[in-house]
């Protein structure tokens, strides 16, 4: 699916050229070169024409889901912050109960 898909190569080979020389009188005649055949593009390839208004809605609503996206992540690294934060404070305030629990006996 994400490969990508390269044209066939052209088949047409030039006509070979001879030398001409003064002494010949009769025109040279090249023989004609093999005409490339067409080919018809697959039938999975669509083209999608999208009017102008379209186009425009289709930006809106591409910001507007970058947007949410980014509010959301955003929210959820600041509340893994505050939650680091958090225990942070509580494994400080439960350090210093059991250094004076363990000084008073």
């Amino acid at each position: 699916m994400f490969t990508p898909k390269y044209p066939p190569p052209d088949t047409a080979t030039a006509p070979p050229t001879a030398p001409q020389t003064l002494s010949d009188t009769a025109p040279v005649v090249p023989a004609p070169a093999a005409t490339p055949t067409l080919q018809t593009p697959a039938a999975s390839r669509t083209t999608v024409h999208l009017p102008p208004g379209a186009v425009v809605g289709v930006a809106a609503g591409g910001t507007a889901v970058v947007l949410v996206l980014g509010a959301v992540l955003v929210s959820m690294l600041l509340a893994v912050a505050v939650t680091a934060a958090s225990v942070a404070v509580c494994a400080v305030v439960l350090r210093t109960l059991l250094a004076q629990s363990g000084k008073e006996r």
